[in-house]
C-alpha cells in the first residue's frame, strides 16, 4: 500500500461513496450512514500516511504514482504531492468526516445519494490536490463540480435550482480557457501534459500574459476573487449544511492552490508584470467585501461574504512574492477550513432548531443554550482574528509580508481584522445576547452529543493551529522557498 498511498487517497472515498449508492432506497438509510461514515474515516485513515511519512527537508514530489493512461497523447495518471498540496488533502479528507456526522439526522430524503455524493466529491477533490498531469487535473478538477451541483440543487433551499445553475456556469465557463491553456501548453512543451514539464517551458511575454488571464479567471471564479464573486452568497444561502461546509472549507482552496500550482510558476513574468491586478482585486475583497458582510440579515450570507474576504488574503499573500507572505496565505487557506466550517455548522445547530438564518429571529440564545453560546463565540473571534486562534496566525503572517513590500497593502489588508470584528461580533450580539423574545427560540435545545462531538474537534483544531502553527509552516515551508526561487527565474525566451 505505501507504494499506491495517493491512489487509496483518491479511490477509497469514490469507491465508498458508490458502496453507499448500491444500498438504494431510503428504506436502508441507517446502512447507507453507516457506510458513509467507515467510507469517510477509512478515507482519513489512509492520508494519515502522507503526513507522518513526509519529509519536510525536500521540495520534490513525495508519494509519486506514474503509469501511461492515453498513451496516443503522451497523457499519464501522474500523482504525488508536495508540501503544499498534502496538508490540503488532509484537510478535505478531516472535512469530509465532519460533513458525514453533521447529516446524520438532518437529512432524511434521498440519504444515500446524499452521503455519495460528499464522499465521491472528496475522492475527486483529493485528485485535484494530487494530479501530476493537466488533462488527469482537468477531469478532477471539472469532476467535482458534478457532486457539488446536485448537493446544492437537490438538497438546497428554495432556490435551490437557480444558484446551482449559476455556480455551474460561472465556473464552467472560467475552466473552459483553462482547458484552451493547457493545449497550448502541450504543444510549446513538446507534447506533454506533465505539469511539471510546463514550469520549465519556456514562453514569450504575450503567451504568458494571455495565459495568466485565461488562468486568473478559471482560479479566481473558484476563490472566489471579486468581481466573480456573486455565485457564492447565492451557493451558500441554498446549499445545505454540509454542502456550506465543503464548499467554504475545500472547493474555494482548489481554486487557490492552482494559483500556486500553475499561474506563479508556468508565467512566472506575466505574475511578476501583473501582480498589480492581482494584489488589487485583493485587497478590495478584504475591505469592499467587509463592508458588505457588515449589511448582511441572513447569517448565512454574511459568513459566505466573510469567507471571500479572508480567501482576498490568500491571493494578496500569494502575489507578494516573499516567502511570510506566500506560507501565510496557505495557512489562511487550513485555518479558513477549520473556522467557515465550524461557523457553518453553528449556523446549521440554529436552523436544524428553528428553520430560519435570519439574525433577528434569534437573541437571547445563551439563556437556552450556553455550550452551544461558548462554542459559537470562540469560532466568532477566530473568525475576526483574535491572537491564539487559527484565524489570527495566516492574517498575521500576510500583514507582515506585506509590510516588506508597500506599507499601504498592509494598512488596508488590516482594515479587515476591524471589519471582521464588526461583523461577526455585531452578529453575535444579536443571535446570543440579550433577552429571549421568540417563543421558539424559548424552546430551543443545547447540543446533543453529536453536535458536542463536531464543535469540540473543530474547537481543537482552530486553538491548536492558533497557539503552535509550527507543524503547518514547517511542511509548507521548503517548497515556498523552491517555488519563489522558480518564480523569480524569468521564462521569457
Amino acid at each position: 500500500m505505501s507504494e499506491h498511498i495517493l491512489t487509496f487517497v483518491v479511490w477509497l472515498p469514490i469507491l465508498a461513496g458508490v458502496l453507499v449508492l448500491a444500498t438504494g432506497s431510503d428504506r436502508n438509510a441507517p446502512l447507507a450512514r453507516w457506510i458513509a461514515l467507515a467510507g469517510a474515516l477509512a478515507g482519513l485513515a489512509v492520508a494519515i500516511p502522507l503526513a507522518s511519512g513526509f519529509d519536510t527537508s525536500t521540495s520534490a514530489m513525495q508519494f509519486v504514482e506514474k503509469a501511461p493512461w492515453i498513451p496516443a497523447f503522451n497523457v499519464f495518471y501522474h500523482l504525488g504531492v508536495d508540501g503544499i498540496s498534502m496538508p490540503l488533502i488532509l484537510l478535505n479528507s478531516f472535512t469530509t468526516v465532519l460533513v458525514v456526522i453533521a447529516g446524520w439526522q438532518v437529512i432524511q430524503d434521498r440519504v444515500a445519494q446524499y452521503m455519495a455524493a460528499f464522499l465521491i466529491m472528496s475522492g475527486l477533490i483529493n485528485g485535484a490536490f494530487a494530479a501530476l498531469d493537466g488533462i488527469l487535473f482537468y477531469v478532477f478538477f471539472e469532476g467535482m463540480l458534478i457532486p457539488l451541483y446536485l448537493i446544492v440543487g437537490v438538497w438546497g433551499g428554495p432556490n435551490r435550482v437557480y444558484a446551482a445553475f449559476k455556480f455551474f456556469l460561472y465556473t464552467l465557463a472560467g475552466s473552459l480557457l483553462m482547458l484552451v491553456s493547457f493545449i497550448y501548453l502541450y504543444f510549446q512543451s513538446g507534447g506533454s501534459f506533465d505539469i511539471q514539464t510546463w514550469h520549465t517551458t519556456t514562453l514569450g511575454m504575450t503567451a504568458q500574459t494571455l495565459m495568466f488571464f485565461a488562468f486568473l479567471l478559471a482560479f479566481g471564479v473558484k476563490v472566489p476573487m471579486w468581481p466573480v464573486h456573486t455565485w457564492l452568497p447565492d451557493a451558500h444561502v441554498e446549499a445545505p449544511t454540509g454542502g456550506s461546509v465543503v464548499l467554504a472549507a475545500i472547493t474555494l482552496k482548489v481554486g487557490a492552490y492552482g494559483f500556486l500550482r500553475f499561474i506563479l510558476p508556468i508565467v512566472p513574468d506575466a505574475s511578476h508584470e501583473l501582480a498589480w491586478l492581482v494584489i488589487t482585486l485583493s485587497l478590495i475583497a478584504v475591505a469592499y467585501i467587509g463592508l458588505v458582510a457588515l449589511a448582511q440579515s441572513d447569517m448565512k450570507k454574511l459568513i459566505a461574504y466573510s469567507s471571500i474576504a479572508h480567501m482576498g488574503f490568500v491571493t494578496l499573500g500569494f502575489f507578494l512574492f516573499n516567502p511570510l507572505g506566500v506560507e501565510g496565505g496557505l495557512v489562511q487557506m487550513i485555518s479558513h477550513g477549520f473556522v467557515s466550517a465550524a461557523l457553518f455548522l453553528c449556523i446549521g445547530v440554529m436552523y436544524d432548531r428553528l428553520h430560519s438564518r435570519q439574525i433577528k429571529d434569534y437573541g437571547g440564545l445563551v439563556h437556552k443554550m450556553p455550550v452551544f453560546a461558548a462554542f459559537f463565540m470562540l469560532f466568532a473571534m477566530a473568525n475576526a482574528g483574535l491572537p491564539a486562534t487559527s484565524g489570527f496566525v495566516g492574517e498575521f503572517m500576510v500583514i507582515m509580508a506585506a509590510v516588506e513590500v508597500n506599507f499601504w497593502y498592509a494598512f488596508v489588508a488590516a482594515t479587515t481584522l476591524i471589519f471582521g470584528a464588526a461583523y461577526t461580533l455585531w452578529m453575535y450580539k444579536r443571535v446570543v445576547f440579550g433577552k429571549v423574545t421568540n417563543p421558539h427560540v424559548e424552546a430551543m435545545s443545547d447540543l446533543n452529543a453529536r453536535e458536542w462531538l463536531l464543535m469540540t474537534v473543530l474547537a481543537v483544531c482552530v486553538l491548536g493551529m492558533g497557539l503552535y502553527p509550527k507543524p503547518f509552516t514547517d511542511v509548507m515551508h521548503v517548497s515556498v522557498v523552491d517555488l519563489l526561487a522558480h518564480v523569480a527565474q524569468s521564462k521569457l525566451p
